[in-house]
């Protein structure tokens, strides 16, 4: 099956040229100028990689990286930018780029970091197939669908923050989540609560599922990082 590439570029010449090199590696290119026609197209279809210049029209790079990862945690993005400072590569990479290339650059390192990119990908399972509806752990039942969770208190609600949290923990089982992909990933792009309503959030989790919420086995701080899930509290 032929690989889908979505190229986000405003740059026409530069844009041209990319779509005209990709097609020849015969990759299938959908080409957007704008954030806001790559989100839309990005929404519409299935894609194996996405190629994303940071300098667009509208909203910018970092805010569809951003909103793609709210979505899909998955799905590789390749930034593109003429920024180069450090401070600008962190962002990017925290915001949850796979890799990052500075303009100009020369092509056919691109071509081979895309063909590494959708190589890597198709040998990774995908994590959201091995999570079900269900999910438990120690005295916990999980139902995501609805919602819902079955603990040793009885049945509880879960708001859909509260389950997008969870569910994003879990899937990341056994590793520190920071607090900026909690941010990006469950509040989206254009919505950022404090980092204090992070920590309220886990506070509430713990009461709901850890027999001693001050010492907990489950949902742990990492100190200036983030959290991290264990659902064997043996490991």
């Amino acid at each position: 099956m032929t690989n889908r590439i979505l190229l986000v570029e405003d740059e026409k010449s530069l844009a041209t040229t990319l779509q005209y090199n990709l097609e020849a590696e015969g990759y299938t290119v959908t080409l957007c100028g704008t954030g806001l026609k790559a989100l839309e197209a990005f929404n519409e279809g299935r894609y194996d990689l996405v190629i994303l210049d940071i300098m667009l029209p509208g909203i910018s790079g970092f805010d569809v990286l951003e909103s793609i990862r709210v979505k899909d945690e998955t799905t590789p993005v390749l930034v593109l930018s003429a920024r180069y400072q450090d401070p600008d590569r962190i962002r990017g990479l925290k915001s949850g780029a796979d890799d990052y290339m500075t303009k100009p650059f020369n092509l056919e390192e691109l071509l081979l970091r895309v063909a590494r990119l959708i190589r890597r990908t198709a040998a990774k399972p995908d994590v959201a197939k091995f999570l079900t509806d269900t999910f438990t752990f120690g005295k916990n039942t999980i139902y995501f669908s609805q919602h819902e969770a079955a603990t040793s208190n009885g049945r509880i609600e879960l708001t859909a923050k509260e389950t997008e949290l969870l569910k994003l923990l879990i899937q990341n089982e056994g590793q520190v989540v920071s607090r900026e992909i909690i941010l990006s990933r469950v509040w989206g792009y254009d919505v950022y609560p404090t980092t204090r309503t992070i920590d309220n959030f886990i506070s509430r989790l713990r009461k709901y599922f850890e027999d001693d919420p001050s010492n907990p086995v489950f949902i742990h701080s990492i100190r200036g990082v983030g959290y991290k899930f264990t659902g064997d509290p043996k490991k």
